[in-house]
């Protein structure tokens, strides 16, 4: 039997292929596509990590794939998006912005900030903690990961102090303290990479196939 159909959101900023290869081991029908109007035919949308803000922002906003985007969160549609995805998520973001935070697709309130740090290197790259919060340990997503498992992250932004506390899911802390994992809902945002983070990874998509079913 098919698993949900799942469509990987193409914004030409990079190869989508490892997020497609992660969703089908999880069990879904992954398709990577730049239409937006194939996003109304899918059961689940996922918004992946690649580029900066503004550009990615641009382009979706120039094809019509942010309208689409919006009015299939707003009906209910699951949607995820990861590292990159979940910033867009949000109302403003600083990355590739010139002299004002660029506006994303605001579903979610909140903003984008850089990563600083004299100590640190940034971007930050590798192997990190998840910290489940209560909203995190009833999320679908994360009904089999433990507190305190490792995930891969490479990024240089991160969400800001402004996100609802009752929308996060898991915090991680890497020169600053920030929300790595939230959940409103039909829509669930990571930081970090499931399709990167192994056997970890793997039960995080698999937790959101289950998310789809249910509302399906």
């Amino acid at each position: 039997m098919a698993g949900p159909r799942i469509a990987v959101v193409d914004y030409h900023k990079g190869n989508l292929s490892s997020v497609a290869r992660g969703l089908e081991r999880a069990g879904a029908t992954a398709t990577v596509t730049d239409d937006p109007d194939a996003l109304a035919s899918a059961d689940a949308i996922v918004l992946p990590g690649v580029g900066a803000f503004a550009d990615a922002m641009a382009f979706m906003r120039e094809s019509g794939q942010a309208e689409a985007l919006v009015d299939q969160m707003g009906e209910g549609k699951p949607m995820l998006g990861i590292c990159l995805g979940l910033h867009l998520l949000f109302e403003h973001g600083h990355e590739g912005a010139t002299d004002a935070p660029c506006p994303g697709l605001g579903v979610l309130a909140g903003s984008v900030t850089r990563l600083e740090s004299t100590r640190l290197k940034v971007p930050h790259m590798g192997w990190d903690q998840l910290m489940l919060t209560d909203h995190g340990r009833a999320c679908p997503l994360f009904a089999h990961v433990d507190d305190g498992a490792n995930v891969y992250y490479t990024h240089s932004y991160a969400l800001a102090d402004d996100v609802d506390p009752a929308i996060v899911a898991t915090r991680s802390l890497y020169t600053r303290g920030f929300a790595s994992g939230v959940w409103s809902d039909n829509i669930v945002g990571l930081q970090f990479h499931p399709e990167k983070s192994s056997g970890v990874g793997e039960l995080i998509l698999k937790g959101f196939i289950d998310m789809v079913k249910g509302a399906a």
